[in-house]
């Protein structure tokens, strides 16, 4: 089933041809992402790249899907792509409420749990629990979905970053499927990878284009699909088992969903909504800090990669003490980024701005003017 690799090249090839057309399309129509005070970018920058992404997974998924046993869940998985790719568009050209995205959200999870039957009906051992009856697992489920989808669409924050992520994710459940002969589930990974690597070309930074939530939420929305198959078959394949498979599978995800997780709770603890804009994420904490998009792609795909190393050496330990322990690990790192800026904080300096002998200037103990503040004296 080699040529089942033929779908990440085509995709790659797709993708590729579609952007720089979208790029051109998007200009002449100016559909942009404008900056404000949250966002990074300093000019305006499309943000179409997720329709590139759709048209390269999605050409490539079907094309090949000729090579690998199609379920009786084929058509509700592309029909669940094409209802994320629609209300992504029309979010990233007009922009909609949390409520209508989060409808759609809930519509495509609901595809995904009754007609696909993927559902999440075991926790392995996960505090000493089993299988779990209905009325769980599709709260469960549908959790997870939305969790995922969401965690890929707010981690899309600097250049280059969710598509990284998404790559290093995607060619770990299509390494783990491919050895285990689950044809159509590795085709699926390996074709959103070949649009991804696609898509970096011109995501890198500067970005000359964003995924957008179109390409967001389609890759959480493929990665919310492996990662559930991935925990239902993952013990019990012959070739190459995985035991705690829900400690594997989240520490693969570990980064996005913690974040957004966090992120979450912080939101609904200043009672406020869960989906309202902020500049909490772990890349704007990085950013405070000083770090360059290309630097903290870097940092944050190196981290995800040894979150994964790490958890499949720790597997032996049990889901439930391999879960906590990420989860552990993950707050001290945030912790430390915290205590970080607040001594960074403490160690800017007031001085005599020469201009102005009525001002003073907050400067960093480097000297470093890019992060200067002015204060009154």
């Amino acid at each position: 089933m080699e040529k089942i690799f033929i779908g990440g090249i085509l995709a790659f090839v797709i993708t590729l041809l579609a952007i720089p057309a979208i790029i051109q399309i998007a200009k002449m129509k100016k559909l942009y992402d404008v900056p404000d005070d949250r966002k990074v970018h300093a000019s305006p920058i499309p943000s179409l790249g997720g329709v590139g992404i759709f048209a390269g997974f999605l050409i490539a998924f079907l094309l090949m899907s000729d090579l690998a046993p199609r379920g009786h869940s084929f058509p509700y998985y592309i029909a669940a792509f094409v209802v994320v790719f629609f209300f992504g568009v029309k979010d990233d050209i007009l922009v909609i409420t949390p409520l209508k995205k989060f409808l759609g959200q809930l519509a495509v999870s609901l595809i995904l749990m009754y007609k696909s039957k993927l559902l999440i009906d075991d926790m392995h051992g996960f505090l000493n629990i089993g299988i779990i009856p209905p009325v769980f697992s599709y709260p469960l489920t549908m959790f997870t979905i939305i969790v995922v989808m969401n965690s890929f669409n707010l981690i899309d924050g600097v250049d280059g970053l969710a598509a990284s992520i998404g790559l290093i994710t995607c060619i770990i459940f299509s390494v783990f499927f491919y050895l285990n002969n689950d044809w159509l589930f590795a085709l699926m990974g390996i074709s959103m990878s070949g649009a991804l690597i696609a898509f970096l070309r011109f995501n890198v930074s500067p970005a000359k284009i964003f995924m957008g939530d179109t390409g967001a939420m389609l890759l959480g929305l493929v990665n919310a699909i492996l990662v559930i198959h991935f925990i239902k078959t993952a013990e019990g394949s012959h070739i190459l088992p995985v035991f705690a498979a829900p400690a594997m599978g989240f520490g693969i995800l570990l980064l996005p969903l913690l974040d957004t997780l966090r992120v979450f709770a912080i939101r609904i603890f200043h009672k406020r909504s869960p989906f309202s804009a902020d500049r909490n994420h772990l890349h704007h904490l990085l950013l405070d800090r000083g770090y360059s998009h290309k630097k903290i792609t870097i940092c944050l795909s190196v981290s995800a990669i040894l979150f994964i190393v790490l958890s499949y050496f720790a597997l032996p330990m049990g889901t439930t003490k391999v879960i906590l322990a990420q989860i552990f690990v993950f707050f001290s790192a945030i912790f430390l980024l915290y205590l970080g800026k607040i001594r960074q904080q403490k160690n800017k300096q007031l001085i005599l701005n020469e201009d102005e002998p009525n001002m003073y200037v907050a400067i960093n103990a480097n000297n470093t003017p890019s992060i200067a503040a002015i204060a009154e004296k």
